[in-house]
């Protein structure tokens, strides 16, 4: 994953709901979402505990029990999953969850950082030799180690849910290098479209559905040719897909 160099890409249902047994996780969490079964939700929640545990205790480099703030914070982003969670969107539900959680984790984490510098990073009194100075110094340098390696962890993690993403629309790494737009102009114009795409729900929902793009409808919205946007068809999907999958680490390489 280290030798990835994103720069080479991104240059700087209702039958199922209607089923008499739910048999996937993706049944039961339509059937909430549509139902409004609090009951189902909690057994759902509780039956994915250790899920939700394992995942917690990987973002935090450590073992999480029940009784740490972080557990809770994974329950809450878990239970969330369940109401945010949309079929036909690119993933599993568990993949859509694993994100969720992750991402509130990284947020819980981040504040108790501001929250730590502010309480503990307040240097007073120095003594004759400056000792005080010196601690407050590597701490903060320590906290500031932390939170880069939250941000590098939570890349990773994006890429590696990135590529899955781009694989249920035939598509990788290697093949959108090929198919990077080589001048700059028509790199921003690619990204453009893509933008316009993602902002738009119904156009959104196609390529989603579809996994492809509504040509005709993205001619309406801009000025340039068929031509242009079948040429740049694969590099405008895999820049849709990163404002559609919310990648916030990796939005920077898609960003003027």
């Amino acid at each position: 994953m280290a030798s990835l160099n994103l720069n080479a890409v991104f240059p700087i249902g209702k039958n199922k709901l209607s089923s008499n047994k739910l048999t996937s996780i993706e049944d039961k969490v339509l059937t909430i979402q549509a139902r409004d079964d609090e009951k189902l939700r909690n057994e759902l929640i509780g039956d994915y505990q250790p899920f939700i545990k394992k995942v917690t205790s990987k973002v935090c480099s450590q073992y999480i029990d029940r009784t740490m703030d972080e557990f809770s914070v994974g329950l809450f982003a878990f239970n969330e999953a369940i109401d945010q969670y949309q079929e036909g969107q690119g993933s599993r539900f568990l993949s859509f969850a694993d994100m969720v959680i992750r991402r509130r984790v990284i947020d819980y984490i981040r504040k108790e950082v501001r929250q730590n510098r502010l309480i503990f990073l307040q240097p007073d009194e120095e003594d004759e030799e400056g000792r005080l100075e010196e601690s407050y110094a590597e701490q903060k340098a320590a906290m500031d180690h932390f939170e880069d390696q939250i941000q590098v962890e939570n890349r990773v993690y994006e890429i590696e849910e990135y590529q899955k993403l781009l694989k249920t629309f035939g598509l990788n790494f290697k093949v959108l290098s090929k198919h990077c737009p080589k001048h700059v102009d028509a790199r921003e114009n690619a990204k453009e479209i893509a933008r316009l795409l993602a902002e738009n729900e119904e156009l959104a929902a196609f390529l989603k559905e579809k996994k492809q793009l509504p040509i005709k409808d993205l001619l309406n919205m801009v000025s340039c040719s068929r031509k242009t946007i079948e040429r740049n068809r694969k590099y405008i999907i895999a820049v849709s897909l990163i404002y559609l999958g919310d990648f916030q680490a990796l939005k920077s390489y898609i960003q003027p």
